[in-house]
């Protein structure tokens, strides 16, 4: 039996009920592997072409004896499940990405992780030191607070408020 793993996972959500979209891949998630901490959902500016709705963004650390394609697919079965359709950069319905999976370096044409650009992005790293502020990035070498702590900007990235 495959020793678990402490994987993060990124969600992001801009198109139909963002916040519904968030709490429904975690739901499907939770169905195949073991949810631990959940972070809160933040509101945030999207990257690149900014004309598009804004984002709400979460993290969430799960346990999975999957190895890294495997949890590829997954994630990738979860978001087409749920209507993802194009490719990145346009608005979606929701997007999940492997941030770090335990303290592994990988490299495929269809994977790297850690996540090649998580340390440049607050969206990311906000949730992410909320629940696992001292884990190591394995390449940076730095702790996530300390990545997070390095960025230039934050703004744009605020605690969503959920609607009643």
């Amino acid at each position: 039996m495959a020793e678990a793993m402490t994987v993060y996972l990124g969600f992001g959500s801009n198109l139909g009920d963002r916040q519904d979209n968030l709490k429904k891949a975690v739901e499907y998630l939770g169905e195949r592997l073991r949810l631990g901490k959940v972070s809160s959902v933040y509101d945030t500016d999207p990257l690149g072409d900014t004309d598009q709705p804004r984002f709400l963004n979460m993290v969430c650390e799960v346990s999975t004896t999957l190895p890294p394609d495997g949890l590829l697919a997954t994630v990738k079965g979860i978001e087409s499940k749920m209507g993802r359709t194009g490719k990145s950069g346009m608005p979606r319905p929701i997007d999940i990405d492997i941030l770090l999976y335990g303290n592994m370096v990988y490299n495929t044409p269809q994977l790297t992780i850690p996540h090649p650009r998580m340390h440049e992005r607050a969206f990311v790293l906000v949730p992410l030191a909320e629940i696992a502020p001292d884990v190591i990035h394995p390449v940076k070498n730095k702790t996530i607070k300390q990545m997070l702590k390095g960025l230039k900007e934050v703004q744009g990235v605020l605690r969503w408020k959920e609607e009643a």
